[in-house]
């Protein structure tokens, strides 16, 4: 009988059992059967639940939790994640449709994105969801598609803080930016709304995402909430929502540690105390997307060719960058790192050697590994990608060069 044993560095969420690596209980191989075909993303929803409720376990318990849609659209898995977490916030008229699907209810379900077209707006007032307004002029629409439409809208203010995320991999404020009102203009675009005859429903502030450093976060969610309650305060108006973003990072390249919630927890139930002194029944919520996600999700595709040039091996693919633009390097990366990876089906060899792994693209771009230690792999084995159920499928090129998209399975 075949044993189960965890897997090493940034893949331990998994298990193997004999060659074969165990995504949703099911063997690889068994898994790519049930699929029909490869490349394939398999999101597993046990490490989904689990790692919600690894989350809720070290947030303050009057603090809600939200899923950003944006990193994984697939709707099953939002499916999933609906019943798990107290908000889902989307970017798109097609997440906005994919959030209604799951029955959710409108009123917890929040529109952001600096570019909302009319036809957008006009949906998500319809549909009864949060709006998080980013500019005076959206503000302006807003009112005006409202107004026609006979229909109160539920808007939430997004700020530009004048602080970022240290340490990020994605700064979404301080600075210039697209997204959100500058905070020294929030102030007016509050009396904006009064005027117009709308009551804000919060305050959305997003500072950046991918952070491993809980120092970072704790300083991030404490000069947001102080930043919160001064524009509240200096307003004079309720507060129903403060809205934040988690800026919670998940490790993929070595040496990277996995961000420990403990301190950060501890850090908002003590902002929690001020929040409740100064907006009494002030809701706060902690939007996250790759943190909930990233890990839970693999990428496998199947060796078609094995060649070696001038000394180098490489294992040549069906799948590439047109699937995983991030693994490949060019979604962000300003040095290129391997993802982590592993040929799946090949889990007890013990022979290594040091290979490139490729993809049937026309383009030096379409790398998954570059000289990369792994176990010795021939056509017809499987390798994997993993941290892939964030940004992988959604954020990539799939049009390039005309091949089929992947499939996506929720195990």
């Amino acid at each position: 009988m075949s044993t189960t044993k965890p897997v090493h560095a940034a893949m331990s969420q998994f298990s193997v059992a004999g060659s074969e690596l165990l995504v949703g209980g099911l063997p690889l191989g068994r898994l790519a059967l049930r699929v029909g075909r490869t490349p394939f993303y398999a999101y597993d929803r046990a490490l989904l639940s689990e790692r919600v409720r690894h989350v809720r376990a070290h947030l303050p318990p009057s603090v809600r939790l939200h899923f950003s849609v944006k990193a994984n659209p697939m709707p099953a898995l939002v499916q999933h994640m609906a019943g798990l977490v107290d908000g889902l916030d989307v970017a798109s008229s097609g997440e906005l449709k994919t959030a209604l699907d799951t029955g959710f209810d409108p009123a917890h379900v929040s529109f952001a994105g600096p570019g909302k077209q009319d036809a957008e707006l006009s949906q998500a007032i319809a549909a009864g969801v949060c709006i998080n307004v980013e500019s005076e002029g959206e503000i302006a629409r807003v009112a005006h598609i409202a107004d026609a439409l006979g229909i109160a809208p539920h808007v939430v203010v997004r700020v530009n803080p004048d602080f970022e995320l240290k340490g990020s991999g994605m700064r979404m404020g301080g600075g210039a930016k697209p997204f959100g009102i500058d905070a020294e203009r929030v102030p007016e675009c509050l009396h904006q709304l009064a005027v117009l005859g709308i009551a804000p429903q919060g305050l959305h502030i997003f500072s950046g995402s991918q952070s491993l450093k809980a120092e970072a976060i704790m300083e991030s969610h404490a000069l947001s909430i102080e930043l919160a309650l001064r524009l509240a305060g200096d307003a004079g108006i309720v507060v129903p929502g403060l809205y934040l973003g988690a800026g919670f990072g998940i490790p993929y390249f070595p040496g990277e540690q996995r961000l420990d919630l403990a301190p950060i927890g501890d850090n908002l139930q003590e902002y929690m105390a001020r929040v409740d002194a100064a907006l009494p029944g002030t809701r706060v919520s902690l939007e996250s997307g790759r943190y909930l996600v990233g890990e839970a999700g693999v990428y496998v595709a199947r060796v078609i060719d094995r060649k070696v040039s001038r000394g180098q091996v490489f294992l040549v693919t069906d799948g590439g960058l047109h699937h995983h633009l991030a693994a490949s390097g060019n979604f962000g990366q300003v040095i290129r790192k391997n993802y982590p990876a592993t040929v799946g089906n090949r889990m007890d060899v013990l022979e290594r050697e040091t290979v490139s792994v490729v993809g049937p693209l026309c383009t030096p771009l379409d790398v998954l590994a570059e000289r990369m230690d792994l176990a010795q792999a021939g056509v017809g084995d499987l390798v994997v990608v993993f941290q892939s159920g964030a940004y992988g499928l959604s954020a990539s090129p799939t049009a390039f060069l005309g091949h089929p998209a992947p499939a996506e399975v929720l195990v």
